[in-house]
């Protein structure tokens, strides 16, 4: 079994020393980056997403505070703990930076010990989350994204889209006949029929940012950010349902084919601040259902709308 990655901590100070003073305590135990701007600080995190954030107060240009408010303000940051370490040992600084979201406060002179276990304790803190927050967002069965981790992220990149002009792509799709199929080979193999189609779609998408989910029962869709452009989203709509047939898996109730078989939905659509996201899935429904009209293990597209 591979080992879980090192957790990321970012040390953001404006004295190289203390920061070099630091990522020495941590050498070895966890993976550490650093800034000495708030800035930077804030270009880090966005793209790295560290586990936690050792703060200083007193920064060039934007000081901790602000570094702080800012991180909390995106939805991107905003899960990530903020330690605060700093020389002012002050109720009043104390109390703001609790309030601006921060979990914890530290003065200087650092005790190393003491930095040590409250970075301990944060980071597992930290984990306990994650571990809740992914079990909330899976699906029981498949192991992949669950409902709510779609409408989530559906709505999230929704109003992304909308803000940049970019286009959005969505894929609905269910498994033919899955009634029958069920009927015949009884649910313990209809959930494996499930669990077989969920690792193909998971596998089958070619960016790490695109998301499958299981939206309920025999349905899924797959969320794809940042286009790709109509053609190319039905080609991959293509390629998955091509995946799923050469499973193979029997279906000899089924009026289609031999074997388990797919239908798929897709849009492309340049997002409008005006709608949400639920006229996206309305559109691609709409596909879904032409495709089943149409014969079934099939694909059926609409580019270009305005969602």
């Amino acid at each position: 079994m591979p080992e879980s990655p090192a957790a990321k901590i970012l040390i953001v100070d404006d004295d190289p020393a203390t920061v070099e003073l630091i990522a020495n305590l941590f050498r070895g135990q966890y993976e550490t980056l650093f800034a000495l701007s708030g800035e930077k600080a804030l270009e880090i995190a966005a793209s790295a997403i560290p586990d936690l954030i050792l703060l200083d107060l007193m920064l060039p240009g934007m000081d901790g505070f602000a570094v702080c408010a800012q991180l909390k303000a995106d939805p991107l940051t905003s899960a990530i703990p903020v330690l605060f370490i700093t020389g002012r040992a002050d109720s009043t600084t104390e109390t703001r930076a609790l309030e601006l979201g921060a979990m914890d406060y530290i003065t200087k002179p650092i005790n190393p010990l003491v930095l040590k276990i409250r970075v301990r304790n944060q980071i597992e803190l930290k984990q306990a989350r994650d571990r809740l927050a992914k079990l909330a967002t899976t699906d029981g069965l498949t192991g992949i994204a669950n409902r709510r981790r779609f409408d989530e992220v559906l709505a999230q990149e929704h109003a992304r889209h909308a803000r940049t002009g970019t286009q959005l792509g969505l894929i609905m799709l269910d498994i033919d006949h899955f009634k029958a199929y069920n009927d015949t080979y009884g649910h313990v193999l209809g959930d494996d029929c499930l669990c077989a189609v969920a690792q193909v779609l998971e596998r089958g998408l070619r960016r790490n940012t695109d998301l499958v989910a299981r939206y309920g029962g025999e349905e899924f869709a797959c969320v794809l950010v940042d286009g790709p452009p109509a053609q190319g989203a039905l080609a991959l709509a293509e390629a998955l349902r091509k995946q799923v047939a050469a499973l193979a898996v029997p279906h000899k109730s089924s009026p289609t084919a031999e074997y388990v078989t797919i239908s798929l939905g897709i849009i492309t659509a340049c997002c409008n601040q005006t709608t949400d996201a639920s006229l996206l899935i309305r559109q691609a429904d709409e596909q879904l259902y032409r495709a089943k009209n149409s014969g079934r293990n099939r694909s059926c597209l609409a580019k270009d709308l305005n969602c």
